[in-house]
């Protein structure tokens, strides 16, 4: 019996610390703050049927280069809420404040123009606009979207 406990704490012993580094080392990869892999931009690719939508990133500066970068993305950002809806721009705002954080100061802003421009998509129907409302840039969006 002294023996098989020995023997059990000796396979603990040498695979638990297996299993803890490759569950570890597995979940740093996927934190938010490392930069994308080849991965993680065929995944977002994927989930597009023409590369656009909520998969690419803000062109507007390349497009417009005579724009001020919070300008760019605004011109952005009112594209892809025509194109799509106001759940595929404020995921690409959330994703352009991560990616580019000098822009942040203008994610209020930002927000709140999409609201405004989701209640006129929507004919002036505050409440379907309000129902894309997510926590980006501290609710903005749904004050855009009431103000509207």
């Amino acid at each position: 019996m002294n023996q098989l406990v020995r023997r059990i704490g000796q396979t603990v012993a040498l695979t638990l610390p297996v299993i803890l580094v490759t569950t570890g080392t597995l979940a740093v990869t996927r934190v938010p703050w490392a930069p994308p892999t080849s991965l993680d931009q065929q995944v977002v690719a994927a989930s597009s049927n023409d590369g656009a939508g909520i998969g690419r990133a803000p062109t507007g500066q390349a497009a417009n280069p005579g724009l001020a970068p919070q300008d760019a993305l605004r011109a952005d950002l009112l594209d892809e809420l025509r194109a799509n809806n106001p759940g595929t721009a404020l995921d690409l705002l959330e994703r352009t404040m991560r990616e580019k954080p000098a822009l942040t100061p203008y994610c209020s802003t930002l927000a709140a123009d999409l609201g405004k421009a989701a209640v006129r998509k929507y004919q002036g129907d505050v409440q379907r606009a309000r129902s894309f409302a997510r926590p980006v840039c501290d609710g903005s969006f749904a004050s855009g979207a009431t103000a509207g």
